[in-house]
Formats: C-alpha cells, sequence, structure tokens
C-alpha cells in the first residue's frame, strides 16, 4: 500500500511505498560521509553509484551555467537525460535546489 511522503504546500504529493519510505529514513540516519559512502556503496552497484555521481554532476553544472554540450562532454550522459535533469532542476520539487543551496 503506498504511503504519502509529507512536501512543501507548492510541492506535489510523492507517493512513496513502505520500503522506499524506509529507505528514506535510514538515510537520514547516516551520521557523516564515511557512513554514507559505505552504505551507498553496499546498496548500489559500482554502475548505479557511478551514475547517481554522474547525475549530480549534470546538476552542479546546469547551476554554474555551463552549456548542454559542455555536461554532454564532461559527464557522457545523453542529451535526453541532460534535458531531463534540467527540467527537475527548473520546475521539480526543489530536491535538487536545497541540496545545492546547503553544498555551498
Amino acid at each position: 500500500m503506498a504511503k504519502k511522503m509529507t512536501t512543501s504546500r507548492k510541492d506535489p504529493p510523492a507517493e512513496v511505498n513502505a520500503e522506499a519510505e524506509a529507505l528514506l529514513r535510514a538515510i537520514l540516519s547516516l551520521r557523516h560521509m564515511g557512513e554514507a559512502r559505505r552504505f551507498f556503496r553496499d546498496l548500489l552497484t559500482d554502475d548505479e553509484f557511478d551514475m547517481l555521481g554522474r547525475r549530480w554532476k549534470v546538476v552542479s553544472m546546469l547551476a554554474n551555467g555551463d552549456s548542454y554540450r559542455q555536461i554532454e562532454e564532461a559527464t557522457q550522459m545523453s542529451s535526453r537525460t541532460v534535458a531531463r535533469i534540467a527540467k527537475w532542476l527548473k520546475e521539480g520539487p526543489g530536491g535538487y535546489r536545497i541540496i545545492l543551496e546547503r553544498s555551498k
């Protein structure tokens, strides 16, 4: 049974199943970078971990104003993926923006 995750007023509600919600709670319990690194290395395959890193690089480069072409070359991500990430950065529920602001 899906359970709604609470969001801010302007964010659309996200349906999250119980297993995904448990995962999010587990992530929130991590205390430092070392724990996060170990947890995600256990959770994800090498390819999945690499892909998440490259997606985050796309977000960072978009926020810095880099062109799609520069981003595609630097990350080896397709133009479609870059465009999709750009759309979520601009119109999504704001998760990327929250982390970009906090990581400054």
